[in-house]
């Protein structure tokens, strides 16, 4: 008897404690989510704005057209959210109080790709997402024919860039040409050249030195182009269209221009000596041969010399005149 009794006991608590059980899941599900009992975080670190508050909750309200919480399915509300271009991940869950719990991470830009004329963002993950009509991030500009197997090496060389104070100074953008990459610079209208992205601490920082140490006293409009692909050496380009005011680089002019005509006379001695020796050998024999017609056309010259006697002659009867006079009176 007391074993049936104990069963009994135990079987009507069961059942008071199943009745007690279902009507408060009834009465819970009855429950509507109201907008003071929908609680939306974004736990991003960097403040981005692609959806807002207002999106999240007005995608609640399409999933449950109701509104009571028993006709609200989580997971495929969860799916929902998370398929939005710019949500990293979502998690939703529901309190004890009836209280909707909305957790959503959104994609950090880490640079803006300009490809093939289409403009998307890049996380530091390597995913691609579209841009906004309501916002726009602030981030690297990127432009080519970029690899999306490239995307995280140059996530994290934009990182690199941005956490750089002299880096974030003089880099205001990417393009690539080809298999080259640039990097353009916010002073001058240079580039620099860094090639692949591999061994990028190394090159900025070599970029950095040849910056301090000669670019700072030059005038930034000067180069065209700056290459830091190769391994150690930096290789620069100058611009052909900058009017140079630079005082050495034009007494380097000058003794490149000096050197020239003296390497190029040197050669024109060494090449051609002959020419001047026959030419020599040749005036002394023209010089030769002319001699007798020298002399032939001296004899003229000789002959002018009775002229002179002439008028010598001519003027030695003048004065023989009284001499004539003379003999006459003495007849």
């Amino acid at each position: 008897m007391k074993n049936k009794y104990r069963i009994l006991k135990i079987a009507i608590t069961v059942i008071i404690l199943g009745f007690l059980l279902s009507f408060s899941l009834k009465r819970f599900s009855g429950q509507k989510i109201t907008d003071n009992k929908i609680s939306v975080k974004m736990n991003e670190k960097t403040p981005v704005y692609f959806i807002d508050e207002k999106d999240i909750r007005e995608i609640v309200k399409k999933q449950n057209l109701s509104g009571k919480i028993g006709e609200l399915n989580i997971p495929a509300l969860e799916k929902k959210i998370n398929a939005l271009p710019a949500v990293d991940s979502a998690n939703v869950y529901l309190n004890l109080n009836g209280k909707l719990n909305l957790d959503i991470k959104q994609r950090v830009p880490v640079f803006r790709l300009n490809k093939n004329g289409k403009d998307f963002y890049v996380d530091e993950k390597g995913a691609e997402f579209p841009i906004s009509k309501t916002y726009s991030h602030t981030c690297m500009l990127v432009t080519g024919d970029v690899k999306p197997s490239e995307y995280k090496k140059l996530a994290e060389l934009v990182k690199k860039i941005d956490k750089d104070d002299f880096s974030k100074k003089y880099f205001i953008g990417i393009s690539k040409d080809k298999d080259d990459y640039n990097l353009l610079t916010s002073k001058g209208n240079y580039k620099v050249e860094i090639g692949d992205l591999d061994q990028i601490e190394f090159k900025v920082k070599g970029f950095k030195e040849f910056v301090e140490k000669f670019l700072v006293f030059q005038d930034p409009q000067k180069y065209s182009m700056v290459s830091v692909k190769y391994q150690n050496q930096i290789v620069t380009t100058l611009n052909p269209y900058f009017k140079e005011n630079d005082s050495v680089l034009k007494a380097g002019h000058k003794e490149l221009a000096a050197s020239v005509p003296v390497s190029a006379t040197a050669k024109k001695t060494e090449t051609k000596p002959k020419p001047a020796e026959e030419k020599k050998e040749i005036k002394k024999q023209s010089s030769s041969a002319s001699k007798p017609k020298e002399s032939t056309k001296a004899k003229p010259k000789t002959t002018a010399k009775p002229k002179e006697k002439k008028k010598a002659v001519e003027k030695k009867p003048a004065a023989a005149k009284p001499k004539t006079k003379a003999k006459v009176k003495i007849e």
